[in-house]
């Protein structure tokens, strides 16, 4: 089971493997020549009796929101399957020509989709939920009143105000722009923002950077670009994964082995051998069904949907199901600081002005600074909260310019109180200082001590756009800020650190502070920082540099990705985690990006996870239910796939030989249950803490294909012995018993190896295995409907005497594999 989830828009959320969406419908053009004419702006929105003419006339978002498969396309996904289908008509064979004990295998199946279907639907609950809890609420004005409504009630003609971090849900014409630039790089693969002005054309699916305004929706619903897009490609998938497709194609391999081994099966069992029709249908489809490993695709559908059930839980949003999986195989996580390490907001804790400045103009002009961005960021909503504006302004703002990451301080124009015009920026010193500047090591030493520090500087007239005005600026104030860490993020970091997941710290900061910050939390390496601007730009220097440091500050959105991409070049998987705008683009090219809940709207559509809780200690819970689902899932692959293996050359062993198969349904049917098919269910829910490794296929089979050929080799040496041994009437059961025992002891020592590490409960499951079969073989009635009864006592203890030297080649077998493969 897996799942691509639409954001509220229903736009695909892109992720790393994916292309630019561009390219799923190349031919849609967003910018058409012979748009209409942009729709006049209407300050106050739209009425509510017009809001309710629309609704009328199907004008609304109505793109369906879902984050998971229907319940159809679930019964459906469960039910109709190649094993099923194969399984499902030799079952109806078996209800015709045989007792319903040799049926018995059809009812497991049935119990098994059932279970599949169950899990399934659970894990779609849970998702769709979340993902309610999730959903962005764009902000519309309405009647001049700005309220947040779901996107799915937007209509035609709706004014969406914008902020930082806002993503455009909907196809539009800017109405209002101050400052604001849109990415677009989702949509188009390009990453510089573009600037928009009144009257620029906005698509559903691009996200701002900077600045702010609103927009009048054009396009609503289905016709909406990025709409359009996600209806090129298939939103709901079968998971991208190592694991899946690993699944995928040992199932492959496993219908070209069965094929013709049943063929030849049945040749031998109704053509070769004169036996009786019904008996002889009934030991061929007990050669056949064993082949299938019909419970290998469900143990491994209802793994992954329990995981996003106990993920859940934990308000943990999973928008594609591989991203369990991808987390657990992460070698390296990349965080950025702020929302990541420490918590959204921060305290003011000294001003310190500088060149003789007044203090208290100081504090007039950060009062002031303050009141002119209508969406401030963590940094100036704490200047806010230590100065905050009165009632009647004596200054006047006349012209702002937002914060950007990329140029790293914002700015704004004053008109003070005896009408003199003033321009101010307040930024990050080591951009807005010389290289030079006394002021430095200064900062230097707070920086050292885990603090921030912001630099205002009076600009040289009053024109902010003004060529060179940042390296013109006069330093006028610091201002000291402490940032709050998260209290969980300590362990956090402690526990990567244990499972030997590298973690990387990169922030826009200054470097030598987060460093501090990252110390303070126990970062291993937190002394090795690097500031990103003297980070090398080629690719493979950039791998080496990023390798051998921890801390990176200064770091610009474009260098994230590019850090992400150079560490993939090495061979790492990345992930990336953060709550800002200026993380978006390395969250998307990263293999696992992870959102805080209360970040930007452009960060949680890009990421596969999303914290809703916004606790980094979450992080712990995703790794651990990956780590739980891979290798549980190699483990009990393994038990099914030794089945598979032995189950074909005991076929090719029968046609070979030309003898009757030793086997009837019920009793490949009871070795199953008790070898594989209740251990599994157990064993792939267990706790699993193993390091995620790769090569699946290569890594399950160098295990099965030599346990498959000792216990086949073994089984069919004991039946052989045993059809010497027994003569007269009862001679095939008799020598049948004697096979299933040896089968069922080699099959038990494979789950005995599986199953270690030993706790308490994994000897009380392969103990109560055994118990339940010694039960068959002394209970009479059981024996009966099994068919199973041991004649005498040489051949039974011949049979555990095989069975033991199966056992110690089986031991000898798996060391060596493990010694020459690598665990």
């Amino acid at each position: 089971m897996t799942q691509r989830a639409l954001d509220s828009s229903g736009e695909q959320t892109p992720g790393p493997s994916r292309p630019a969406m561009i390219d799923a419908g190349a031919e849609l053009d967003p910018v058409h020549p012979m748009e209409p004419p942009p729709p006049p702006h209407r300050p106050d929105g739209l009425s509510a009796a017009e809001v309710a003419e629309r609704v009328a006339r199907g004008e609304v978002n109505d793109v369906p929101v879902r984050s998971s498969r229907s319940i159809t396309e679930i019964v459906r996904a469960n039910v109709f399957t190649r094993f099923n289908l194969i399984i499902g008509v030799l079952w109806v064979i078996m209800l015709f020509v045989a007792p319903i004990q040799d049926s018995l295998f059809g009812f497991v199946i049935v119990a098994n989709t059932g279970i599949g279907i169950i899990q399934e639907w659970r894990a779609k609950r849970t998702l769709d939920s979340l993902a309610v809890i999730g959903e962005a609420k764009p902000t519309v004005r309405r009647d001049g009143v700005a309220a947040e409504i779901s996107t799915s009630e937007i209509v035609l003609g709706d004014l969406v105000e914008l902020g930082p971090g806002d993503k455009v849900v909907v196809d539009g014409v800017v109405a209002e722009a101050d400052s604001l630039e849109i990415d677009e790089s989702l949509l188009t693969g390009e990453a510089d923002p573009v600037i928009k002005r009144a009257g620029d054309p906005v698509m559903s699916g691009s996200f701002v950077v900077a600045g702010g305004g609103a927009f009048t929706a054009t396009k609503v619903g289905r016709e909406a670009y990025a709409a359009q897009l996600a209806e090129e490609a298939s939103r709901f998938t079968l998971v991208h994964s190592e694991l899946r497709s690993g699944i995928s194609t040992i199932l492959k391999y496993v219908t070209w082995m069965m094929v013709p081994t049943a063929i030849g099966l049945i040749i031998s069992q109704l053509v070769v051998k004169d036996n009786n029709f019904k008996d002889s249908v009934a030991r061929t489809v007990g050669g056949i069904v064993p082949m299938i490993p019909e419970g290998l695709v469900l143990l491994t559908s209802v793994a992954f949907a329990i995981g996003v059930v106990r993920l859940g839980r934990k308000q943990c949003l999973v928008q594609e199901l591989p991203a369990i999986e991808g987390l657990a195989r992460v070698d390296v996580v990349c965080l950025d600081k702020t929302g990541t390490l420490t918590e959204g907001g921060m305290d003011v804790t000294e001003v310190r002005p500088l060149n003789g400045s007044d203090e208290a103009y100081v504090k007039e002009v950060l009062r002031t600074f303050g009141a002119s961005d209508p969406r401030p960021n963590a940094s100036l909503q704490a200047i806010i909260d230590a100065y905050p504006a009165g009632e009647e302004a004596a200054w006047t703002v006349t012209d702002a310019m937002p914060f950007s990451s990329a140029r790293k301080y914002s700015g704004a124009a004053f008109t003070e109180a005896g009408g003199t015009a003033s321009a101010w920026l307040l930024g990050a010193p080591d951009v807005l200082l010389s290289e030079g500047d006394a002021t430095l090591a200064e900062i230097e030493q707070l920086n050292e001590q885990g603090l921030r520090v912001l630099l205002l500087a009076r600009v040289q007239g009053d024109d902010l756009d003004a060529p060179g005005a940042a390296a013109g600026a006069a330093p006028t104030a610091l201002v000291v800020l402490e940032q709050r860490l998260r209290p969980d993020a300590g362990d956090t970091l402690a526990y990567f650190a244990d499972q030997n997941v590298a973690t990387k710290v990169i922030s826009g900061d200054n470097a030598v502070s987060v460093g501090a910050v990252a110390g303070k939390l126990g970062l291993a390496g937190a002394e090795n920082t690097l500031d990103a601007r003297r980070l090398p730009t080629d690719p493979d220097e950039m791998a080496t540099a990023m390798e051998q440091n921890a801390v990176f500050g200064r770091v610009t959105p474009q260098q994230k990705r590019d850090m992400v991409a150079a560490l993939q070049s090495r061979g790492h998987t990345v992930a990336m985690t953060g709550d800002g705008v200026n993380d978006v683009l390395a969250l998307k090219d990263a293999d696992i990006g992870v959102s805080m809940g209360s970040g930007s709207e452009a960060t949680r559509a890009v990421a596969q996870i999303v914290l809703l809780n916004n606790s980094f200690a979450t992080l712990p819970s995703v790794v651990a239910e990956g780590r739980r689902v891979i290798g549980n899932i190699t483990r009990v692959a393994t038990l099914f796939l030794t089945k598979t293996v032995y189950s074909v050359l005991l076929a090719i062993l029968v046609v070979c030989t030309q003898v009757e198969y030793p086997f009837l349904p019920r009793h490949l049917t009871l070795l199953s249950t008790l070898t594989i098919g209740v251990p599994a269910f157990f064993l792939a829910l267990a706790p699993n803490k193993e390091r995620a490794q790769p090569h699946f296929v290569r890594r399950v089979m160098r295990y099965a294909i030599p346990s498959g050929i000792i216990a086949a080799s073994a089984t069919f040496v004991t039946y052989l012995v045993a059809r010497h041994h027994y003569s007269g009437e009862g001679a095939l059961e008799a020598e049948t018993s004697a096979a299933t025992l040896t089968l069922f002891l080699v099959s038990m020592w494979v789950l005995a190896i599986i199953a270690r590490p030993y706790t308490w409960w994994r000897i009380g499951l392969v103990a109560a295995m055994g118990l339940g079969f010694l039960i068959v073989l002394v209970v009479p009635w059981l024996q009966d409907f099994f068919a199973l009864k041991l004649v005498g006592t040489t051949m039974p203890w011949t049979a555990v005497g095989i069975a033991v030297a199966a056992a110690a080649l089986l031991e000898f077998v798996w060391r060596w594999v493990g010694r020459r493969f690598g665990a």
